[in-house]
């Protein structure tokens, strides 16, 4: 692993603060070796990939598309790659984003940029193509000099980084810069271990002087003292709880790119009561059981929605997936529950549940199908899997949603319905599209 070793030029950033007018600030703002704080500037030295271990808001993104102009300035790359986890991501933030590609380049530098080719092209005749991660093999093949990975540590397919290292054989010396808000995955633990990767870590509070005022003290007063927060706010890799019911290395050893026909499939949902900022989630949880016996969690399409979204979203997967039915935990909302799923879907299968137990008890029987190695995911899904190998029943009282939806989807699917082995020439019939 190679130290990072900031330029002195960044030192007078401060200095350059002070001095200058708000119109001069904005006339400067792409003087970036300046703004930069020693952190956010290359690393000096031999490395391949420099990767940028950082919380939420410490200014990854104005760091990546920094490196990118530069690099394509200085003529040091000729074809880069732009990957993030979804082809959204690489629009939204990479290319559009405020601290993106467009926004730091300076009329004179400014590349064209043409979304039906997922090509930024610069006057100087350099060319960014875009990839998303959740499409491994648009990376096979193509050649490139540098790559800016975003958020790696959160793909779906961990296959794009290998097809991506493949095609990096352009030019005298490929480099790669990933910014990432970090988690315990095979991957990253891979990168930071390597002799050739330089390691830049930060915090969200090291750039609060540009977030708007009192963010950083909030989230720090909701999340400080959680696991939740260690991650995403002060950037650590953070391992399983010590009284877990679930280890992060089960889901990695049972992870699977794509999932067999399916015999039933569920949506479940675990209502949050408010969609406010700072409520609860809402988990919606996909997941299945294929023809091979075995139990799949497809997606899960958990967040901060209001009642009439989360519905959407879940209905929306119910149709998708062609599943059997919706579990509903109603213990919040009772009938409102089903009567608002119906709202969107009046045909839809709703099955209300109600917890009569505690989340752990609850809990236990699904933690042990992946204990036997019966459960696998498809694709990594990060916030499931890191709030589950973060829930210690013992000590944590939090209400974790995704989790909770989770376990009702393979209860359903599992612990309430042992799973028969299909014979060796079993007679399929066709129910809404799927062998049963």
């Amino acid at each position: 692993m190679t130290p990072c070793s900031p330029s002195s030029t960044a030192l007078r950033a401060a200095d350059l603060r002070r001095e200058l007018s708000p119109a001069e600030r904005a006339r400067a703002f792409h003087l970036w070796r300046y703004w930069a704080r020693p952190e956010q500037l290359p690393p000096r030295g031999e490395w391949r990939t420099w990767l940028i271990l950082a919380g939420r808001g410490w200014g990854k993104s104005r760091t990546g598309a920094e490196w990118v102009r530069s690099i394509v300035a200085s003529g040091k790359a000729r074809r880069v790659a732009l990957v993030a986890r979804t082809a959204a991501d690489v629009r939204d933030v990479l290319i559009e984003g405020e601290s993106g590609i467009l926004a730091c380049c300076p009329d004179s530098e400014r590349p064209t940029w043409e979304p039906s080719k997922r090509r930024l092209t610069w006057p100087s005749g350099a060319i960014a193509t875009t990839y998303s991660a959740e499409e491994p093999d648009q990376l096979r093949g193509p050649q490139h000099d540098a790559a800016w990975c975003d958020e790696l540590a959160a793909w779906r397919y961990p296959d794009a980084w290998d097809q991506l290292q493949m095609g990096l054989r352009l030019g005298s010396d490929p480099r790669v810069c990933v910014t990432t808000t970090p988690r315990p995955t095979p991957l990253v633990r891979a990168l930071a271990a390597s002799a050739t990767t330089a390691i830049t870590r930060g915090r969200t509070a090291d750039n609060a002087s540009n977030l708007a005022p009192g963010v950083v003290a909030a989230l720090t007063a909701r999340y400080g003292s959680t696991r939740l927060g260690r991650q995403e706010l002060d950037g650590e890799i953070l391992d399983d709880a010590p009284g877990a019911l679930w280890r992060l290395a089960q889901f990695d050893a049972s992870r699977v790119d794509s999932a067999p026909a399916m015999r039933r499939v569920v949506v479940a949902i675990d209502p949050a009561v408010t969609a406010h900022e700072g409520s609860d989630e809402t988990g919606v949880i996909v997941a299945g059981v294929g023809l091979d016996g075995r139990a799949y969690v497809l997606e899960d399409l958990s967040g901060t929605y209001p009642a009439e979204q989360w519905a959407r979203r879940a209905v929306e997967a119910y149709r998708r997936h062609k599943a059997d039915r919706i579990v509903a935990e109603v213990n919040n909302g009772g009938d409102l529950v089903a009567s608002v799923l119906r709202t969107v879907d009046p045909a839809c299968h709703v099955v209300s549940v109600r917890a009569s137990r505690g989340k752990a008890l609850r809990a236990e029987p699904v933690a042990a199908l992946y204990e036997q190695g019966r459960v696998s995911h498809v694709g990594l899904l990060a916030r499931l899997e890191d709030q589950c190998a973060g829930w210690d029943p013992a000590t944590d009282t939090s209400s974790p949603d995704r989790l909770d939806a989770l376990v009702w989807a393979l209860t359903d699917l599992v612990v309430d319905r042992p799973i028969a082995p299909l014979q060796a020439r079993p007679m399929l019939v066709r129910s809404q599209g799927r062998a049963w």
